[in-house]
């Protein structure tokens, strides 16, 4: 075989060298079912180099005030930063990785400068607290058809600010396909706007290529990959997305309470710092607060 007429010829034929490659067998559904394995992992791999960045500086937001701190590495759901800031365990904080990159997280561990957190596990979704609660509700009727509302109000525009977050969060958790560079990956989304969303995705991403989010078999997003770090990006929509369009995409449902580590077990009662103080809710709960929110 010529590999240099192959190569240099232009033309293609039925044996040519590179062939188009095939979907795999990914598909969107739950969280712990996006990636199999053939065999056990080996050894620890979720701090390999390319999560560990060099001369990055973030800010980050605690209790209205804005810090600016170095992030050492970022990957499997939480961070770690250097600063001279005294932060405590548990403090509640919101990391702006990037563009559609805002991340709350709490302080899990501390140890000579550096903090270990602990991203949120729902998927924030960023809008008005009027907006929030209607698609919301949608979701839960299309996903959940078994929990009923008592009624069907419809939600007036008496509950302004972007924020409306209460103590208590939701437990859902959208998960998708994220087609680039001719392969498909499982990704999660940490957050979604109208413009973009941060997604945490185990395949390197380049900046400034344009791939395509797929959330449902028929919701899919052009978009553009804005920044990465670690195994978290942030990606530019082409358009603007209809957030109520998360209602044809059925989510999972975290855990309401934490499962800590092995080494954890006997740390973990109720005055504990190492105890689960993000309080989530079970959907049905979330559907008696989005409840007791529209009859307001």
């Amino acid at each position: 075989m010529n590999i240099r007429a192959r190569v240099l010829g232009g033309s293609r034929s039925p044996d040519a060298i590179v062939r188009s490659k095939k979907r795999k067998g990914a598909s969107v559904g739950a969280l712990d079912s996006l990636i199999e394995r053939e065999e056990a992992r080996t050894n620890h791999t979720r701090c390999e180099d390319r999560h560990r960045l060099l001369d990055e500086t973030i800010s980050v937001k605690r209790e209205g005030s804005t810090h600016n701190v170095q992030l050492v590495n970022v990957s499997g759901g939480g961070a770690m930063i250097a600063s001279d800031v005294d932060f405590i365990l548990w403090d509640r904080l919101e990391l702006q990785l990037g563009e559609n990159g805002t991340v709350e997280c709490v302080v899990r561990w501390l140890r000579d400068g550096r903090c270990g957190l602990e991203f949120a596990h729902e998927t924030r979704i960023d809008c008005g607290a009027d907006e929030q609660a209607t698609v919301l509700r949608e979701v839960i009727r299309r996903s959940f058809p078994d929990l009923k509302f008592e009624a069907d109000v419809e939600i007036e525009a008496q509950h302004p600010g972007a924020e409306g977050r209460g103590e208590r969060r939701h437990p859902l958790v959208w998960s998708g396909l994220l087609h680039h560079d001719y392969q498909s990956t499982p990704v999660r989304i940490r957050n979604i706007s109208a413009t973009g969303a941060m997604i945490e995705s185990p395949a390197m991403l380049t900046i400034g290529s344009e791939p395509l989010l797929e959330l449902g078999e028929e919701l899919s997003i052009s978009a553009k990959v804005a920044w990465a770090l670690g195994d978290q990006a942030g990606l530019r929509f082409d358009r603007p997305f209809d957030l109520h369009d998360l209602a044809r995409a059925r989510p999972d449902v975290t855990p309401a309470r934490w499962n800590p580590p092995s080494y954890l077990e006997s740390e973990t009662n109720q005055g504990s710092p190492w105890a689960d103080h993000w309080r989530r809710m079970s959907v049905d709960e979330l559907r008696q607060e989005l409840e007791g929110f529209m009859k307001r």
